[in-house]
């Protein structure tokens, strides 16, 4: 849409991703990514943090339940979306407005690791209930998914 504001944030997950269904049966997933500017100082010849930024982010539908598997608290993610603002009344009367990143796009950032990707099928081109397929768990040096990640048999689509 015309006029909306678009951010790419890069930082880690400040916790595990919360995936719930809404009253009306749809898919949302919460987390909250931390992103901490590092400047180097050259007269101490260090780097040093800057304030941190803690971005509420919120997905919904199929890419909920993808944030819900495949991301984790401490993950360095790249994550893109849309700006969104909404205000609501708190416990104690009073109203509160609130910044969220309504995510469109989100991976793992690849800077200080490697990922394996698994590609979801999906039958007639509908969604895939990702609520029965099994968590990923991590593995040893880092988060890991199946070695081919499209499925095909190796040496089948080669040049």
């Amino acid at each position: 849409m015309a006029g909306e504001t678009i951010l790419t944030i890069i930082g880690n997950l400040t916790g595990e991703p919360e995936m719930r269904t809404t009253s009306n049966g749809g898919t949302v997933c919460n987390f909250s990514i931390a992103a901490t500017p590092r400047t180097f100082n050259r007269q101490s010849n260090q780097w040093e943090d800057g304030d941190a930024l803690f971005m509420r982010c919120t997905a919904w539908r199929d890419l909920a339940a993808h944030c819900a598997q495949s991301l984790h608290k401490g993950m360095r993610v790249i994550a893109q979306g849309r700006l969104q603002q909404r205000t609501y009344q708190a416990k104690d009367g009073t109203n509160r407005t609130v910044v969220e990143l309504q995510v469109d796009e989100i991976g793992p950032s690849l800077k200080y690791a490697t990922a394996q990707v698994a590609r979801i099928q999906h039958a007639n081109g509908g969604g895939q209930n990702m609520a029965q397929a099994p968590a990923q768990q991590p593995v040893a040096g880092g988060w890991g998914a199946p070695a081919d990640p499209w499925g095909a048999p190796s040496g089948e689509d080669e040049f």
